[in-house]
């Protein structure tokens, strides 16, 4: 077959079959011109564009690399308008159909240059470090190229360029999967490769599993981390090295300390979290806070080193490079973090423990006797002011929350009316069942979200109390931050931090502004409430159940990022506890499990059911309890679990998103929010447990029924038939004591 390329108008180039005159492939473009072009500039990019514009393309071949990345391509994904540009391998060398292999600069966590082959990464470059890839330290800025990282609210993207334009350069990407970086030599006659990016066998992807490293010159070429020991020792002597190590100690987050390795290959950072301004300390002070933190390091090594770069669980796809390895610093039980120095050195190091550790207690001391006298002054004058206030029957409730929220800010009634306007309509910005919220803007120019408690609200001072309380416990990145609280007059206040993007299901479940979160934005949001989840259910200082999870109290930062809120019918717990009863419901319908529906029997399970309700909620873009099949009388849990049970789990995600590709971790996301709906909580799984199989590509195990659905008959003869006929009897209740909303 033979064709003809054409550029045709309102913009497009088009390849037309010259035989039966089809056509075969054209660009789209959503600017019309009267007079297009096409144009292969000396870059090498084809471009069609106006006659009359050389600054604004219509459509360019650099949006599309197939196989092939050039100097000034980038390598990455527009923020704005979603569109990735990343590698495709040819099939074969003469079959340019996709291949196999692709090659991304992962937006997800912080950005780093990674291969796939189907699904899975087989090779990662590693983050850029301001001066190289941390995995690849051969590709530095030489004479002939540089290379960085673009990052900005439009876009992500890698690239490089030529410092010596007589020099032709490429980064290829094999149909064997092979990367390489090629250089066009005259005098050979042809491209030769200088730089490969899967240069050995320690460039496979998590080939040593969590925490084990890999030195290409060792006999094996996995070992543990020192401070850790194999996970399965006998795996690990059958050369099996992929169940990874484990801690010679187990952690205690209260007590855990960090220990620097140099010289490394800096782990996966698809769940890592960075600031481009703190320092080292700061860092480790930031992640020291989060007992999910497992690393940080500095996130630019050039200048001496800023920023900050940190670790969100496991650390994974390690190895030790013999020349340009970073330093990291890797969470570690206090007692492995000792000195290892010989006998003659013991008296120098006792006395070198001991005559700071007496100079700290004498300051403690001092500063104990301060702080109590300081205290006691306060609390005669919260005694005092409490008098002032209004005489009432709230009076000897309101003095018990001042106590309760002794060590939190407070803040002054006409401080807060000043940064509200007086409460204004123009500040509101949502009503839920504790009251109204305004947004507001304190004297220093912060931004606030300021929630008022209504006279009429089904929430009162217990409510109101139990949030003050749990929240301010509460530091993690994926939790909202409360800022302060106003009990003052009538006036019951909390002042939280500002989301400019406000809550979830004002975008999930708008059709406009749904288009906005892409798929790599859901599952961010996805994991992202599962973490926080997770460190409420297990790494906080006391356990919390939230018992209101959904949408609405899930709200978005600035990136997009989640942060789950309202804690005002949470409940906390200590020691092993994990659950409580209750004759006095509260929740919301579509998101309450059925144990707690029915019987008022709360757990963490009942936020993992919550979660799920939750995940099946993004990936479809429709809400639970409002979703009913025009055909089959089915809730959206009960109609994705159907599905699941016939293979066809990506009919009920949002089309857009089948589109985009993300086929595997679409169906990975539907399959485990099934896991975390089944009936029975003994069924549901943890939810660090759900993180792990979010996050990995271990075999699930198949879901049970989910509860409050319609069950499907089967009919023996005709195969599958739907019937709307009466519940199970689980679910055929009537629910008194209800708070529900």
């Amino acid at each position: 077959m033979s064709g003809i390329l054409k550029v045709v108008e309102p913009g497009y180039l088009v390849l037309i079959n010259d035989v039966t005159n089809d056509t075969v492939w054209l660009t789209n473009s959503s600017t019309s011109v009267k007079n297009p072009v096409a144009k292969l500039l000396d870059t090498g990019n084809l471009v069609v564009k106006d006659v009359n514009d050389d600054d604004e393309y219509l459509w360019q071949s650099f949006d599309y690399p197939s196989d092939t990345l050039l100097a000034s391509m980038k390598l990455g994904r527009n923020l704005v308008t979603g569109l990735e540009r990343y590698l495709t391998s040819w099939k074969s060398d003469d079959d340019p159909a996709p291949g196999e292999y692709t090659y991304h600069c992962d937006p997800t966590g912080y950005p780093q240059d990674l291969m796939r082959k189907g699904p899975n990464v087989v090779y990662r470059a590693g983050p850029w470090n301001g001066l190289r890839w941390s995995g690849a330290p051969n590709m530095v800025n030489n004479s002939v190229t540089s290379f960085g990282l673009v990052m900005n609210n439009q876009e992500i993207y890698y690239k490089y360029e030529l410092v010596n334009k007589s020099v032709i350069t490429t980064f290829a990407l094999r149909p064997n999967g092979d990367a390489m970086r090629m250089i066009w030599v005259e005098k050979q006659e042809g491209w030769v490769n200088y730089h490969s990016a899967d240069a050995d066998h320690c460039d496979t992807y998590g080939l040593c599993g969590a925490y084990g490293t890999c030195t290409i010159f060792s006999d094996p070429v996995c070992r543990c981390l020192d401070k850790f020991v194999p996970m399965h020792p006998d795996d690990w002597n059958r050369a099996d090295w992929s169940s990874g190590c484990v801690r010679n100690h187990p952690l205690n987050c209260s007590e855990d300390g960090f220990i620097k390795y140099s010289g490394v290959k800096l782990p996966d950072t698809r769940y890592s979290w960075f600031n481009e301004t703190m320092t080292l300390d700061e860092c480790k002070v930031v992640c020291l806070r989060n007992c999910s933190c497992m690393g940080y390091t500095n996130l630019d090594i050039s200048n001496g080193g800023s920023g900050c770069l940190l670790w969100i669980g496991e650390l994974v796809d390690l190895r030790q490079l013999s020349e340009s390895g970073q330093d990291i610093y890797i969470r570690m039980a206090a007692s492995e973090i000792s000195f290892n120095d010989g006998s003659s050195r013991k008296k120098s190091v006792v006395l070198a423990i001991a005559l700071p550790l007496l100079i700290t207690t004498v300051l403690v001391v001092v500063v104990v006797c301060l702080v109590l006298r300081r205290q006691k002054k306060k609390a005669e004058k919260m005694l005092v002011e409490k008098e002032r206030l209004n005489h009432n029957n709230n009076k000897d409730n309101r003095s018990q929350i001042l106590r309760e929220a002794f060590e939190l800010p407070l803040f002054d009634l006409s401080t807060i009316m000043k940064a509200t306007d007086n409460f204004s309509l123009e500040n509101k910005i949502g009503t839920g069942g504790f009251g109204k919220v305004y947004k507001g803007v304190l004297e220093e120019g912060q931004e606030v979200a300021v929630k008022r408690l209504s006279e009429t609200s089904r929430q009162g001072n217990d409510e109101f109390k139990n949030e003050v309380i749990c929240i301010a416990e509460l530091q993690h990145r994926n939790l909202v931050k409360l800022l302060g609280c106003c009990i003052e007059e009538e006036e019951k206040i909390l002042v939280y931090e500002y989301m400019p993007n406000k809550s979830l299901d004002l975008f999930i479940f708008d059709q406009t502004r749904s288009t906005l979160l892409d798929w790599p934005k859901r599952f961010n949001i996805i994991n992202g409430i599962a973490r926080g989840l997770m460190y409420l259910h297990q790494d906080s200082r006391l356990r919390i159940i939230h018992r209101d999870l959904k949408a609405s109290n899930v709200l978005l930062d600035i990136d997009m990022n989640p942060k789950i809120s309202d804690f005002g019918m949470a409940r906390s717990f200590g020691g092993n506890e994990t659950g409580d009863n209750t004759s006095r419901v509260v929740g919301t319908y579509g998101y309450m499990s059925p144990e707690y529906a029915v019987d008022g029997i709360f757990s963490v399970k009942s936020d993992v059911f919550s979660f799920g309700v939750l995940v099946l909620e993004v990936v479809s873009g429709k809400k639970n309890r409002r979703f009913i099949h025009p055909e089959y009388n089915l809730n959206l849990i009960g109609h994705a679990w159907m599905l699941h049970r016939e293979g066809r789990s990506l009919e009920i995600a949002d089309p857009a998103l089948v589109e985009s590709g993300y086929t595997i971790e679409l169906q990975r996301s539907i399959h485990v929010g099934l896991l975390c709906v089944q009936q029975s909580p003994e069924d549901r799984p943890n939810i660090s447990s759900v993180v792990l199989m979010l996050t990995n590509e271990s075999i699930l195990p198949q879901p049970k029924p989910p509860g409050f659905f319609t069950e499907r008959n089967i009919d023996d003869a005709t195969g599958y038939s739907w019937s709307n006929h009466k519940p199970s009897s689980v679910n055929d209740v009537t629910i008194t004591l209800l708070d529900a909303r």
